[in-house]
């Protein structure tokens, strides 16, 4: 029986799969049906490869007419073993052919088992101030090289909207998070934050909970500008706030310290969750303190601005933290440079530098304030760099960070597709995804590591 996955809808045009992927400017089904025969070349392949490997000639033989049986004869261990070694884009697929697949691929024991690459996702949601039916949500998956269109979060609330991990937030004036690949299933409340604030830094981080086989997640949510009965307060210096899930409830924690000035949001900072704390950069200040998560408290503030930066982010890659940034050079030229941070000293050591045409590509021009639209996103192994112009149709590059040796590598990103509506704001951040969270429950939010 054939059966299609209703995980995931978008649009409400019944000719339109639930899922799509976005190939330049044309939109195309990524879950068409697939049938079982397209997958028994795969599937004979591999199982030949493993028994050159492992085998002799009549172990080959004898393996090999074991494959040429109907694929539905097979062990659920094997189509298991099969399944794991396909792309994303290929599992979801494969999920709608029927109902014993679709149950392999959702399950929690398949995501560890699977062998693809789990590069993080680029994320931007548009913000269209007028009318919310205009906000569109869109992912990069690097390993496909693929934009994907996403469902669109059916909540009209857009000054506080945040994205971040694995979910989507509303600051103000509820808390609210919703599954990045779930929006418009349901939006989760905790109570109200003591200070509610619109545009703070906010990361979420695995609880201590050890009797689960799941991963409730706790937040941290660090500065914004304070949010009264729809008006603003840009003077005053808001506490950390810490979500505990198991608790039910926000605690406080100190404020940044008093070097940030105080009205500080996302627009005028960068953060980085990593090895347990939470570090926040002004953008344009270069100051850097880190919030201890254990502790629970600020360390020293430190300047961390390499010669000739003019303004930085900072992403925590798999093995150490990253400074992102632009310099300016005596002679003229401009370059995006990578460094690595050491957490101890706060001293930097170059990595990396964009390639200088990758970097006009991002352009159409040689304004002075130019580089100011761009923007810096990354997790794991992978740094983004992006133009937030809309003319420009966001415009953005990515560089591989090798964790063994360190060699960098930087290509382009696709351009996003032309049906594309136009933004006033867009939302941008990097997040793992794995198949529960494409094909798992939405009412059941977890957190992806």
């Amino acid at each position: 029986m054939w059966v299609r996955s209703s995980s995931i809808r978008i649009q409400r045009n019944p000719s339109l799969s639930p899922f799509h992927q976005i190939n330049s400017s044309t939109v195309q089904p990524l879950t068409p049906i697939l049938h079982p025969s397209s997958l028994i070349t795969h599937s004979l392949s591999l199982s030949l490869l493993s028994s050159v490997l492992s085998s002799d000639s009549l172990a080959i033989a004898r393996k090999k007419h074991e494959m040429m049986t109907e694929i539905t004869n097979l062990s659920s261990d094997l189509i298991e073993l099969i399944l794991s070694l396909l792309p994303i884009p290929t599992l979801i697929r494969a999920s709608t052919v029927c109902k014993l697949w679709h149950s392999i691929i959702s399950s929690h024991s398949f995501s560890t088992l699977s062998h693809h690459p789990h590069h993080p996702w680029f994320f931007l949601h548009g913000i269209h101030n007028i009318s919310s039916k205009n906000n569109q949500s869109f992912a990069f998956d690097p390993s496909s090289n693929t934009w994907f269109l996403l469902p669109s979060p059916n909540h009209p609330n857009n000054t506080s909207f945040i994205g971040s991990n694995s979910f989507l937030f509303i600051t103000a004036p509820n808390f609210l998070y919703t599954p990045i690949l779930h929006p418009s299933c349901h939006w989760h409340q905790t109570p109200s934050l003591h200070f509610p604030r619109i545009n703070p830094l906010l990361s979420a981080f695995p609880s201590h909970n050890k009797n689960r086989n799941f991963t409730l997640p706790s937040f941290i949510v660090v500065g914004g500008v304070r949010f009264i009965g729809n008006l603003v307060d840009i003077e005053d210096r808001l506490d950390v706030e810490i979500y505990d899930p198991l608790l039910g409830s926000w605690s406080l924690a100190p404020p940044l310290p008093p070097d940030f000035r105080s009205g500080n949001s996302s627009s005028s900072l960068s953060s980085a969750l990593f090895r347990g704390k939470f570090y926040v950069l002004g953008i344009n200040s270069c100051f850097v303190s880190s919030f201890d998560l254990h502790q629970r408290v600020w360390s020293q503030v430190h300047t961390v601005r390499p010669h000739g930066v003019v303004f930085s982010f900072l992403v925590a890659c798999r093995n150490h933290l990253v400074l992102a940034g632009v310099c300016n050079f005596p002679h003229g030229s401009s370059s995006f440079v990578l460094w690595k941070v050491d957490e101890d000293t706060m001293g930097v050591s170059q990595i990396s530098v964009m390639p200088h045409d990758l970097l006009c590509s991002m352009f159409d021009g040689d304004e002075d304030d130019k580089f100011a639209s761009l923007k810096c996103v990354g997790l794991g192994d992978l740094v983004y760099v992006f133009n937030e112009e809309y003319h420009l149709m966001y415009p953005a590059c990515v560089c591989e960070i090798n964790g063994e040796n360190g060699r960098c590598v930087w290509r382009k990103v696709p351009p996003l597709p032309s049906l594309m509506n136009r933004f006033h704001k867009v939302i941008s951040f990097c997040s793992t995804v794995s198949l529960h969270n494409i094909l798992g429950d939405p009412q059941q939010p977890t957190l992806q590591y």
